[in-house]
């Protein structure tokens, strides 16, 4: 790559979107910079804003006859670094936050066509107003652009019934490092001909081109849907609950979420308006959510079966069953909240990892044994999706003890993530590689894997300009 970017090169990128979209000012480039944990302090003299497929393409064709390296960046809410340049003050960000048009939605044939730089929660409107779901949660959906979903195979709340976001994307329109465009903005369930290209770009964080568009599968709206707060003794427990809701409630068991007793005091704490939706404290909690194909009184027939059973085994101590949107609403707002609600509890530690669903209790007794051996008065705060087997296991400081945790915070991400690879288990289950996991790639992929990276990021990034230092 350059040395440095000079002034001429940096107007030739300039002219591409036009001055207003160029983004020189440091006071304006600084937002870009400023990723959402902070630990990623990066530099660039430059932000483009373009508005179209031809612009993306000018700008990559020139960045490879230049060597410039392009960090493309969505709504900045990744949580490993993929988004921001590096320190050195030679890479130039890519945003598509102007290319944000609806292209076509297809509710009979259950498709929506969106731009890259079109937020989450927009796309979930666009499909609500048509009559149809789609179905990808995020807490951090009304920032999120669904090109940054798309690029990290975002997980979310619903995979336990939907998939990641890499079974939801049907085409893409991407632009590969030298500029040229793959249309491949097809709507088809079937489709074997030749290699599936798109599933390349899928979670490749932007090393591999940038994704400027995507055909999303819909789905109808659920006729009724039930939400439940739970009581329960033991991760052991909540994962024998799962089991009998997935039995009595099959693909309409659409959330499976669980979390410790830590986390709602937090919440209890620091997140205003936030209540107990019990009336006594419990270890553990389950949120379950029924969506419904029938009828509301379906959904609330399934979750009350749910929890019947579940009283009858003595894995219920309490439950609560929303009786509205709102409260439901209320309720979710208390697992979305709980890592920033670590925030006002001092330094923490966050983990994005995988088992398979059978061995997360197992996990979380090793993991907390692990971290408490290393820091005792350490405060894991582990929650997550237990119908997928994803679980983030945070880790708060003890109180007052900031210094202590800190210097043991490499530790005690070393300790986590070899407990997950004891289970066989993933240290990236939905947040990604980026920087942040980037030298612990070689632990959990084979050399037959990773040169298989390198051959696949040679042949369509020769020069290296896409997302530098990234993955691999």
């Amino acid at each position: 790559m350059t040395a440095a970017l000079s002034p001429d090169l940096i107007a030739r990128f300039a002219a591409i979107v036009g001055a207003a979209n160029a983004v020189t000012a440091p006071d304006a480039i600084r937002p870009y910079l400023a990723e959402r944990r902070g630990a990623f302090p990066g530099a660039t003299p430059l932000v483009l804003r373009p508005k179209s497929v031809a612009e993306v393409s000018a700008i990559l064709a020139l960045a490879d006859e230049t060597g410039t390296g392009i960090v493309p960046q969505g709504g900045n809410t990744g949580l490993v670094g993929a988004q921001v340049p590096d320190a050195s003050n030679r890479e130039i960000i890519v945003t598509l936050d102007r290319m944000n048009a609806i292209r076509s939605v297809d509710p009979d044939n259950d498709t929506i066509t969106v731009e890259a730089g079109v937020c989450l929660a927009c796309v979930k409107r666009a499909a609500e107003k048509a009559g149809r779901l789609f179905p990808l949660s995020l807490a951090s959906q009304e920032t999120a652009q669904i090109g940054g979903n798309i690029s990290s195979n975002a997980g979310g709340t619903a995979v336990l019934a939907y998939g990641n976001t890499r079974d939801l994307v049907l085409g893409l329109e991407v632009v590969l490092a030298g500029g040229e465009v793959i249309d491949g903005l097809r709507a088809l369930r079937k489709d074997n001909s030749g290699y599936d290209l798109k599933h390349l770009f899928i979670g490749a964080e932007g090393t591999l081109g940038i994704v400027t568009a995507a055909t999303l599968k819909l789905f109808p709206i659920p006729r009724g849907v039930a939400t439940a707060y739970v009581g329960v003794a033991s991760p052991e427990d909540a994962l024998a609950l799962f089991h009998i809701a997935r039995s009595i409630a099959g693909l309409e068991l659409t959330s499976f979420e669980f979390m410790p007793r830590i986390a709602l005091d937090f919440c209890l704490r620091h997140l205003d308006g936030a209540t107990d939706p019990l009336p006594a404290p419990h270890p553990w909690y389950v949120l379950a959510e029924v969506s419904s194909g029938r009828s509301a009184a379906a959904a609330r027939a399934d979750i009350e079966a749910i929890l019947g059973e579940g009283r009858s085994a003595g894995l219920v101590r309490d439950d609560r069953i929303a009786g509205s949107a709102e409260e439901a609403a209320a309720i979710w707002r208390l697992r979305y909240s709980i890592s920033d609600v670590q925030r006002p509890e001092g330094v923490s530690l966050k983990h994005d990892v995988a088992v398979p669903i059978r061995d997360v209790p197992a996990f979380l007794e090793a993991a907390t044994a692990a971290v408490r051996a290393i820091v005792p008065d350490c405060r894991p705060v582990p929650f997550g999706h237990l119908g997928d087997g994803n679980v983030h296991f945070n880790v708060s400081q003890p109180v007052g003890e900031a210094a202590v945790f800190r210097a043991a915070a490499r530790t005690i991400t070393a300790a986590i993530h070899e407990v997950a690879a004891t289970f066989r288990g993933s240290i990236a289950a939905e947040h990604g590689i980026g920087q942040m996991k980037r030298t612990l790639l070689p632990f959990v992929r084979s050399g037959v894997e990773l040169a298989t990276m390198r051959k696949l990021k040679a042949a369509l990034d020769p020069k290296g300009i896409m997302n530098p230092g990234k993955i691999l």
